[in-house]
């Protein structure tokens, strides 16, 4: 049974900053890409962020792209997102998913379904 289990999340102010955790048990960590999505309130699951098995190849959706970093630990099973200069914007739950960038984005766009873990809230708020 593949389990993702983020944390994390908080309330931050505009301007701060977060890191996000997402370990990963039931699947060969070492060989999956992975990925980062969020929901906003009232909001669709929108993709942010990509990484290949190996980190050869990373992504970045435009809106956070110069503001988030991406990075795994194959050691630890476990994926991270660092989020710097944090935007209201940016409020949503965030989850870890299995699968990269083409995966992720072709599975949200026909509604099918994506291993994800249970979320953490991010509220960005002064």
């Amino acid at each position: 049974e593949v389990q993702l289990v983020e944390s994390g999340g908080g309330l931050v102010q505009p301007g701060g900053s977060l890191r996000l955790s997402c370990v990963v048990s039931g699947l060969p960590f070492d060989y999956a890409d992975m990925s980062w999505v969020r929901q906003a309130p009232g909001k669709g699951l929108e993709w942010v962020s990509s990484m290949t098995s190996e980190g050869d190849k990373i992504d970045y959706a435009d809106s956070v792209k110069g503001r988030f970093a991406i990075s795994r630990d194959n050691a630890k099973n476990t994926l991270y997102l660092q989020m710097n200069s944090l935007k209201t914007e940016d409020t949503a739950v965030y989850y870890c998913a299995r699968g990269g960038r083409s995966v992720v984005v072709a599975r949200l766009n026909l509604g099918r379904y994506l291993d994800r873990g249970q979320g953490t809230q991010v509220t960005v708020s002064s």
